[in-house]
């Protein structure tokens, strides 16, 4: 279940970053799913999972090109999702972890780029921790059914 209490400033300020660094890989023309995948799983976002880390201040364009060497080939152009998809994906994802306390790797084993997209439509409009205890009982339906 997620935490019903409220962030602190400096985690809603992490979770607009996190937005806007997905959007920003718009900018570049990044494969939108590859991107997310790279980023949830790097070395770059466990440091910004950290309650404490220099790359928290450092802002969205200084994260990206982190991730941009840490990655290096692996992020390709490709087919992107929207800019208002991929701020909310990138800002939920954050939200998420800051209430929850996973890490970003384990979120995004519960919920990957698809699902996030695929539930974009119907959960943005909706209070974030909400959207996020809805997402995981769609992770957990997506997962039963595979088997």
């Amino acid at each position: 279940m997620v935490s019903k209490g409220m962030l602190s400033p400096l985690q809603i300020q992490l979770c607009d970053i996190q937005g806007r660094l997905f959007e920003l890989s718009l900018t570049k023309g990044l494969f939108s799913e590859r991107f997310i995948q790279l980023f949830m799983n790097s070395v770059c976002v466990a440091n910004y999972d950290q309650e404490y880390n220099r790359l928290q201040w450092a802002g969205e364009e200084y994260i990206l090109e982190e991730l941009i060497d840490e990655c290096k080939d692996k992020l390709v152009s490709g087919k992107t999702y929207t800019k208002d998809e991929m701020y909310w994906i990138g800002y939920t994802y954050r939200y998420w972890h800051f209430t929850t306390g996973e890490s970003s790797k384990k979120i995004i084993k519960r919920a990957p780029a698809k699902i996030m997209k695929n539930g974009y439509a119907r959960l943005h409009t909706i209070d974030v921790a909400l959207a996020i205890e809805d997402l995981i009982q769609l992770a957990k339906q997506t997962a039963s059914k595979r088997g």
